[in-house]
């Protein structure tokens, strides 16, 4: 049997190797971040990545070895590959391959850990705690993102446009073009209308440069929207159920829906705070992403697309962990008292709030 030192100065410098790969694809990822606070929490797990890298080059150090150098350019070698190889994947094969390291980090950990427990080295259990705990947090991270891929996005990382394009490949390789060929023929007579009604408007040569313009970004968005809306009545008449089903997605995000098509009844109507509430009581993730897509095209009201993501992660997360949102809203609100609770009733316009109990309320706000 080997010395159990040289065993742990082994499988150091092989975590050592990973970590470092890891801290390069968090630095790849940054520039994939759909906002500035996922940015920024990437930029923050790089930096640990970093520091967790130095603590492994110590702890090698401190036990008589040397931190393989070499070992290390290769780890990084590798993120590199790693990065222009899945160019040619999908979005999702990247973050699996993201979620595969990670779990290879974790299993490295607790093998240290187990070893330094072995050899009665409790400064080097502790920190391999600390690593196992820590990948532990970032598989968690990824799964959400996952989970987010799953129900249709958007996700908190966005696809290089290189893997955009392999997703949309596939996706249309598995479309049913024939059907929504035969959709689209059949709207172009709302399309020319439009085009007419628009040629109509020009009062004098004048003004025809500005309004053939204006004119053009109509017809464009109209007739498109037309078109959409017409191939997915045509799909559901023919009982093309797959067609009809990806235009109205299609329709969804783009912000296409009528306002009378929206989970949420009257919502043109509706302050940001009173939509912000009830796009809380969203459960599904098509009901949320139906009400992102109008409010970009509409209102853009930065708020309440604040909420609409938010609740999209919080459907993910709580997907991914097989719970519900209403049984994770309850838990959340159910501490608070009837006054607390009567102040978010009137911030969602509940009417009778004044005369309702504690679990009336709480009803009200989760249902």
């Amino acid at each position: 049997m080997g010395n159990p030192t040289t065993k742990l100065i082994r499988e150091l410098n092989t975590l050592l190797r990973l970590t470092n790969t890891e801290t390069m694809i968090a630095q790849t990822r940054q520039s994939q971040a759909r906002d500035e606070a996922t940015r920024k929490e990437l930029e923050n797990n790089a930096r640990e990545s970093q520091q967790r890298a130095q603590q492994i080059s110590a702890a090698i150090r401190k036990l008589g070895g040397i931190p393989d150098v070499v070992g290390v350019a290769f780890g990084r070698v590798s993120a590199v590959a790693k990065t222009q190889f899945e160019q040619g994947q999908t979005f999702t094969d990247a973050l699996l391959g993201d979620l595969q390291l990670e779990h290879q980090l974790r299993d490295r950990a607790e093998l240290i850990r187990m070893l330094a427990e072995n050899t009665g080295k409790r400064e080097l259990v502790r920190f391999a705690d600390r690593l196992t705990k820590a990948h532990t947090e970032t598989i968690d991270w990824i799964r959400t993102r996952l989970a987010e891929v799953a129900i249709g996005g958007p996700t908190a990382l966005q696809p290089t446009p290189v893997q955009a394009g392999v997703g949309a490949v596939r996706r249309f390789a598995a479309f049913p073009v024939a059907q929504a060929a035969r959709g689209l023929n059949r709207s172009i007579t709302a399309l020319g209308n439009l085009t007419n009604k628009a040629e109509e408007t020009i009062e004098s040569n004048v003004e025809k440069a500005q309004q053939l313009k204006e004119a053009a970004g109509e017809i464009f968005v109209a007739g498109r929207d037309a078109a959409l809306e017409r191939t997915e009545e045509v799909a559901r008449e023919e009982g093309a159920t797959s067609t009809a089903k990806a235009t109205r997605k299609t329709r969804r995000n783009l912000g296409a829906l009528d306002a009378d098509e929206l989970p949420i009844e009257g919502y043109d109507d509706l302050s940001a705070s009173v939509a912000s509430q009830r796009i809380r009581t969203l459960e599904s993730a098509d009901d949320v992403r139906a009400i992102l897509g109008y409010e970009q095209a509409n209102k853009a009201r930065k708020s309440v697309l604040k909420v609409a993501n938010d609740q999209l992660s919080e459907i993910a997360r709580v997907t991914r962990d097989g719970g519900s949102i209403a049984e994770t809203r309850r838990e959340e609100i159910i501490d608070l008292t009837v006054e607390e609770l009567r102040q978010r009733a009137g911030d969602a316009d509940i009417q009778g709030r004044s005369s309702m109990s504690k679990d009336e309320l709480v009803d009200a706000l989760t249902s």
